[in-house]
């Protein structure tokens, strides 16, 4: 690995090591990977070989979590269709900052506020840094093909969006995956992998998978799994100001993972998600 990304993986196990409001699989939540996903693009698959859910058990008293119970709120404020203006609300904005103020003052949050102080990407002061993850998370703008504000790095990554009605874009958070799935909006067709891609492990963190949302699919999405708002939140954050790279390469815990992280205009988060490599056997 480049230097620097030995520094950031450092980081990043110290973000993992202080996520305190991780879930942990086979106790707090269980998942039922099933089979292989096909490579089709089609809604009505008969290469859907998921007959189940993905998730067959969460423990949602973790959902009562300041944090996550903060973070759940936002997920309603959205149009999925890209194209279709969003319109925030007062409402919608002081939820939005309910969240900053929640996550702001957990154990990994102030571990990435110090450490992106330290190299000059951030504002010391709170208040200050709070604006900075306003403006790079919830600041609306226009995606591609549409010419009013129509996105935020928040929506895509965390809530989802759809394309035209046939594609899902972004989506790559498992508690929306979970909440959808319950609702039924949510069609799991199985995991993915590729030639160099690791069998997922229903007790590890991270997994690629099909899935088809709101008459749209996601061909392959990956996500972590169990990981709380706030990890991700810092983990996003630090790769997108400290890395000039949109593909960041970082280890932690079991975990070699590419961490893609598109800019949009330097000024916001396109999108972002992580790419799992290997597991690497513990020691």
């Amino acid at each position: 690995m480049i230097e620097s990304d030995k520094e950031l993986s450092a980081k990043v196990q110290e973000l993992w090591d202080n996520d305190i409001n991780r879930l942990q699989p086979g106790i707090d939540y269980r998942i039922s990977l099933q089979g292989k996903a096909g490579d089709s693009m089609a809604i009505n698959d008969s290469n859907d070989i998921a007959g189940y859910p993905l998730f067959t058990f969460v423990d949602e008293n973790i959902f009562k979590k300041e944090t996550f119970s903060a973070f759940i709120s936002l997920l309603d404020n959205y149009e999925s269709d890209t194209g279709e203006p969003e319109i925030v609300t007062p409402e919608e904005e002081a939820e939005n900052h309910k969240f900053l103020d929640a996550i702001i003052q957990t154990p990994v949050m102030k571990i990435a506020h110090k450490y992106l102080v330290e190299k000059h990407l951030s504002p010391e002061d709170e208040a200050q840094f709070k604006e900075q993850l306003y403006r790079i998370w919830f600041e609306l703008y226009a995606r591609r093909g549409s010419s009013r504000p129509d996105s935020s790095g928040f929506e895509h990554v965390f809530v989802g969006e759809t394309r035209g009605g046939q594609t899902v874009i972004g989506f790559h958070n498992w508690i929306q995956l979970y909440l959808q799935e319950k609702l039924g909006h949510i069609d799991y067709k199985g995991y993915s992998i590729n030639a160099n891609s690791p069998q997922p492990d229903q007790n590890k963190h991270i997994m690629a998978l099909q899935f088809s949302w709101k008459n749209g699919i996601k061909p392959k999405g990956s996500i972590f799994i169990g990981v709380s708002p706030e990890f991700e939140f810092a983990l996003y954050t630090l790769c997108f100001l400290s890395s000039p790279n949109e593909h960041v390469k970082v280890q932690f815990s079991f975990y070699h993972v590419e961490i893609v992280c598109h800019h949009y205009n330097q000024k916001h988060i396109g999108t972002t998600y992580p790419v799992l490599l290997k597991y690497r056997n513990p020691e």
